[in-house]
């Protein structure tokens, strides 16, 4: 039980962590159009390349998550978040906006691979009767994330005194994603550390929500109208 409360805290910095990452996108917005003189069309391929992530590689998460198992596709995903964001640094040496996108997909799809894992193992982390407080729970961190990024983000891309003046950080944009890609890295040992519980799908089913007929998920009613419900939501 303790061991499943210690995994249920890290999992929850996770959501924090991709809300915190994911904000930071509005920031990169107006420093990669400065930098690199965008017309507003171009400047918005970093959000088209960051969230098209989500579109192409949620199968692919998915397989990995079945594959692998959860806590092992929260370590997958984490070392591929952060080789997205350690490859700000080479985008900025080369001066070159394809990589920047590149790097922004890569990260993309290492946060995708969190989402599909982490939030089934919340809900799997204790009784099933406060699954969904868990999640919710955690998903409040992930707006906690979103809150304090622009503030933080604004300071450390945006202003003129940032980490950026010293010859190792060639733009604004290195240091606080070098920053985050250590931090990612840091986190995979901690899981490593943590012996993660082990969840099958079958126990996630049983626990949690009952016997689930298997068939296409689509067939579902709610899911079905939900997909459209989000995709509005994040087009507004």
């Amino acid at each position: 039980m303790r061991n499943r409360q210690t995994a249920f805290i890290a999992v929850t910095a996770l959501f924090f962590l991709w809300g915190f990452i994911t904000c930071l996108n509005d920031i990169l917005i107006p420093h990669l159009k400065s930098i690199f003189s965008l017309n507003y069309t171009d400047a918005m391929l970093v959000q088209f390349a960051f969230f098209s992530a989500y579109f192409f590689f949620s199968l692919p998460a998915g397989y990995i998550v079945k594959r692998f198992g959860y806590p092992n596709g929260l370590m997958i995903g984490l070392v591929t978040a952060g080789v997205g964001a350690l490859t700000f640094y080479p985008a900025s040496l080369l001066h070159s906006y394809g990589v920047f996108l590149a790097a922004l997909f890569i990260l993309a799809c290492g946060i995708t691979l969190l989402q599909v894992s982490a939030n089934p193992y919340a809900t799997a982390l204790g009784p099933r009767e406060s699954a969904s407080a868990r999640l919710n729970f955690a998903q409040a961190f992930n707006s906690l994330g979103t809150t304090i990024a622009p503030a933080i983000g604004a300071y450390l891309i945006l202003s003129t005194v940032s980490p950026s003046s010293i010859s190792f950080f060639k733009t604004n944009t290195d240091f606080p994603y070098i920053a985050i890609a250590l931090f990612l890295f840091g986190m995979v040992f901690v899981f490593k550390k943590l012996s993660l519980p082990t969840v099958t799908d079958e126990s996630l089913q049983q626990d949690n929500v009952g016997n689930v007929d298997k068939g296409h998920a689509l067939r579902y009613k709610n899911l079905f109208w939900g997909v459209f419900a989000i995709f509005f939501y994040v087009d507004k």
